[in-house]
């Protein structure tokens, strides 16, 4: 897994033992990804789109073939695992999978693939390895919780299950899709419980994050706040 590290900029963490990096959870459908890219445009830092992985990783099971239950194909496909993130896009073996990964398909094994111990253990060694670093924003479930516990500056952004069925809704619908609102309602449902009771890292808030419901705000005013709280503690 490859990104490029923005140029150094200001806003960085005052304490040594905190990396100066964002770290964005919360459940499926509430913008986090959007929300993060534009953090990091604000602040001239990199965006990791760790979902992005996740589905690439799922993608990569879908076309092998791979059952989760078998383990040595599992373990052997995600040993040659071969991905890398460039300017917003996402590449499986060089190739830009970043419309692939989706598809109704991929939506539909993510959860399966994101829930395994094994591919989340292959995942989060390449996410840490990357944000090591510092100055990046990153988004996902368990980035704050898991991944990089000592982040300087961790959100856990909500919103109400209507909210985030409508916004899901509205941009599947500019996709050119002809979603259903009751479907798509049920599937953020389906994921939420899911994400919530998996054993491999479950969704929850950081016991030192902040949350931050955006039901009723707008894009920007959800990275305006976010970079005023960062700004805040640097």
């Amino acid at each position: 897994m490859m990104a490029r590290r923005a140029p150094a900029q200001q806003n960085v963490c005052m304490s040594a033992s905190a990396l100066p990096l964002i770290a964005i959870d919360g459940p499926s459908g509430v913008g986090k990804s959007t929300t993060a890219r534009r953090v990091a445009e604000h602040l001239g830092w990199q965006y990791l789109d760790t979902g992005a992985m996740y589905r690439a990783a799922a993608l990569a099971v879908l076309r092998a073939g791979v059952s989760l239950e078998d383990r040595a194909a599992l373990e052997s496909l995600l040993f040659g695992l071969d991905l890398a993130q460039e300017a917003g896009r996402m590449f499986l073996s060089g190739e830009d999978v970043s419309e692939a990964i989706r598809s109704q398909e991929v939506t539909h094994l993510v959860t399966p693939v994101s829930a395994d111990a094994r591919v989340r253990e292959v995942l989060v060694k390449q996410q840490r390895h990357i944000g090591a670093s510092g100055r990046w924003v990153v988004d996902g479930r368990d980035i704050g919780t898991v991944v990089f516990t000592n982040a300087c500056c961790k959100i856990f952004l909500t919103a109400s299950p209507g909210a985030r069925a409508q916004r899901r809704f509205l941009e599947l619908q500019a996709k050119g899709q002809l979603p259903v609102l009751e479907e798509v309602l049920a599937d953020l449902q389906r994921r939420d419980t899911a994400d919530s009771t998996r054993a491999a890292s479950p969704l929850r808030k950081a016991d030192d994050a902040v949350a931050l419901d955006s039901s009723d705000l707008s894009l920007d005013q959800v990275v305006a706040w976010i970079v005023a709280r960062h700004q805040a503690h640097s």
